[in-house]
């Protein structure tokens, strides 16, 4: 009989307690979630991968353009601190951008050894373009949810995201 009295500042037996976390965190995984996630992801970024096919570009492709598109003028540095991928990594996906006019380089102002990223028009465009197609999708999952929803979700990712570059 004990066991069905629990005090209140004990947490159920299933969950455990992070010192860094006011949430309760689940022992058992949230497959409901993770599943949920993982197919929102994949038809996501499927809609941009089939635009992206037509000019042989990929995710990588499509990751760097959204960046430098966004922050025009975007050191390499910090494009790969943003992206946390290798200059080996970047440097294929890079040369295609450039070499097809979706981007322009240019030395810093003050550091004339340091490689600034802009988009051209038609890498403008084309970011646009990709922009335009996932928020549709956006829209789409929203159109039907209370007001709010968007704010939540914007939440919801934010606290997801790994910002600190960590892994619990």
């Amino acid at each position: 009989m004990e066991d069905a009295v629990q005090d209140k500042d004990t947490p159920p037996r299933s969950f455990s307690r992070d010192a860094d976390a006011r949430q309760e965190i689940p022992q058992e995984p949230m497959f409901d979630l993770i599943e949920l996630f993982f197919f929102a992801y994949r038809d996501f970024v499927g809609d941009a991968d089939r635009l992206l096919l037509r000019y042989n570009f990929g995710r990588a492709h499509h990751r760097v353009l959204y960046f430098v598109d966004r922050r025009p003028g975007l050191a390499v540095a910090e494009l790969l601190d943003l992206l946390k991928i290798t200059k080996q990594s970047l440097s294929r996906v890079l040369k295609d951008l450039l070499d097809q006019n979706y981007l322009e380089q240019r030395p810093g102002l003050s550091d004339r050894r340091q490689r600034l990223l802009y988009p051209t028009d038609k890498g403008r465009d084309l970011a646009l373009e990709l922009a335009q197609l996932q928020s549709r999708r956006f829209a789409r999952a929203l159109e039907n949810l209370p007001a709010g929803t968007r704010e939540q979700a914007a939440a919801f990712l934010a606290a997801v995201r790994d910002s600190a570059g960590e892994t619990s």
